[in-house]
Parts: C-alpha cells; structure tokens; sequence
C-alpha cells in the first residue's frame, strides 16, 4: 500500500514512546516476527488448532503465501503456497472463520478504489503445521454502491458471513456480505453501519459480540449488535511505524496489534471485557477515553505520550497537505 505522509512523521517518532510488549510463550502478550521474507505483514490472526500460533502475510509482490508464526519464538513454523487462485494484488486481511477456515482478504486498492473487484480466498487450516501447496476457493467480491480501497475483514464466528471495512481517512463503512460466498458468481457486499476511523484492520471476538477497529494512530471498539455497530469506547493500539493488523487471541482476552517492516513486533494490549473476567465480550479495556486501561498500569503516561505525538503527527500532517494545496 501507499505511504502517507504522516506515517513518515510517525516512524521517526515511534521508538519514543511505543511500549514494549511483553513476553510469554502463551502467544498472548506479544512477539516479534523473525523471518526475513516477512516484511510486510499486513494481516493477523490467531490460529484456532495451534495454541500460540498466529497467520499472517505479506501486504503485495510476495505471492499466494501464507505464514504460520510461532509466537513463543517468533519464528515461521510453516508456509503454505496457495493454489486454485489467479496472482494475488493487493492482501490487506486475514480471518479464521468457523470450522477452522481461514479467509484471505486480497481486497485493496493502490489505485484508490479503481478495481471492478477483488478476491476473498478460503481453505482448511492445516492440522499439521509444515510448508505444504494447499488449494483455496477463489470469491468474486463487488461493492453494491461501487469499487473501494478496504483492510479491514472480519468472519463472524458463529455464522461464517463475512464482512468488509473500506478504507477512507474521513472514515468508511462496514459491508455485510451474501449469507454464503459463492465461488461461481459475483458476491456483492453491501454497506451496513457507518465506521468512524481511517480503518487498516478489524477483528471480531471469539463470541462474536466485540468488534475491534484499529488504523494508524488508534482505535475504536464497538458491541458488535447484530451488526448495527454501537460505539463502546477508544482502544489502547500501540504507537507503531505502520499499524496494518489486529485480531483477538484464541481465548478472547487480548488484542495483538502489528506492523510492516522487518522483524516486526506484534504488540499486546487487554481486549475489550476481558478486564471483567469475559473472553473478549461486554464493555472493557477503554485507555484513551479514561474509564479503564489496557496498559497494565493506570496508562497515564503512556496516554499523555500518545495523544502529544498524534497531535504533533497531525499538524506535520495538515502542513503537508497545505502545502500541497498551494503547489
């Protein structure tokens, strides 16, 4: 994907203030991706029948692969080379749906919203972790109200439909589509309720009943509501360089946030309801609107630190679009 300019402003500002995520073997409190051919990672999601192991991969012009990473150690455990599908764009999401299927999202759009449609990809989570040539159903995907730029798609876990989130800064929509993907026809995705961020990624809790938006500089958490979002509050996402990915752990208790670039790190903070004793349900973690935090501690400075540097990346943001006006 292209670069905006403040994401130049913010890689320079990171390292200040990013938190360190913390370790465990568990997968839950963050790691590091290790392999060298991961520079892109623009999609995550936690594995359902490997404790620990998270799927990712490359944003374009690697290939049909995907990575399964071992988060105890940050290393690729496998990879798997896609077949029975034509050469992937632009990947922006990944998503582990019911009975173990995973969904590829080969849904952006480097030419702002151009392409007539783009692709959803599906097959088997492997039962056994090791490079392996899987093939995966290829979906045809249209927009009823016409081609867009997305990064954001969730898979409901209870009834597999799958929904889209396009990718505009004044903030864009989530797009329900058919109950069904058909494999031999156009799947038509249709807005559904409004989303109030710049949106590079989503994730739906393990029940269902959170939905976690995350962009570059922050993010929102909504009570899923049968799909007719209702704003609970702000998420604590990380300071990254560039922030493309989020998803629930397995158990729902934590949001793992990642970046492109290499030895990217994958960074943890408390999901929503989790504070509450939930696996990822109900109203929780809430840092940036003051009512709780997601930061281990009462997250005051890390806040003050995060709200100076979006303000300061907002205004390099703002001269920088000015000045192009007056070019």
């Amino acid at each position: 994907m292209r670069r905006p300019f403040a994401l130049l402003a913010a890689t320079v500002l990171t390292g200040a203030l990013a938190v360190p995520a913390a370790s465990a073997a568990d997968g839950n409190e963050g790691f590091t991706v290790k392999d060298p051919r991961i520079t892109e990672s623009s999609g995550l999601a936690a594995s359902r029948l490997h404790p620990g192991v998270y799927w990712t991969h490359n944003d374009s012009d690697d290939g049909p692969y995907l990575y399964a990473v071992d988060s105890a150690s940050g290393e690729t455990v496998a990879r798997l080379t896609l077949t029975g599908v034509g050469t992937p764009r632009d990947v922006e999401a990944i998503s582990v749906g019911p009975g173990n299927r995973i969904l590829v999202g080969d849904i952006g759009d480097n030419l702002g919203g151009t392409w007539p449609y783009v692709w959803i990809y599906e097959l088997p989570e492997p039962r056994e972790l090791k490079d392996a040539t899987v093939r995966a159903t290829q979906y045809v995907v249209k927009y009823s109200d016409g081609p867009r730029d997305a990064e954001a798609m969730v898979v409901h876990p209870k009834t597999g439909r799958v929904y889209l989130i396009d990718k505009k800064e004044e903030g864009g929509h989530l797009y329900e589509g058919p109950e069904k993907l058909s494999a031999s026809g156009d799947n038509v995705f249709r807005p559904l309720a409004p989303v109030e961020l710049w949106a590079t990624d989503a994730a739906l809790s393990p029940d269902g009943e959170d939905l976690a938006v995350r962009g570059y500089f922050g993010g929102i958490h909504y009570a899923w509501n049968g799909g007719k979002l209702r704003r609970e509050g702000r998420l604590s996402v990380p300071l990254q360089g560039q922030g493309e990915s989020v998803t629930f752990s397995a158990d729902g208790t934590r949001l793992l946030y990642g970046t492109e670039g290499a030895e990217s790190p994958v960074e943890s903070r408390e999901a929503p309801g989790a504070g509450e004793g939930g696996g990822g349900g109900g109203k929780g973690a809430r840092a940036e609107d003051g009512k709780s935090t997601a930061d281990g501690g009462d997250g005051t400075t890390v806040r003050i630190g995060a709200v100076t540097l979006a303000v300061a990346v907002a205004a390099l943001f703002g001269l920088g679009r000015l000045r192009r006006r007056r070019r």
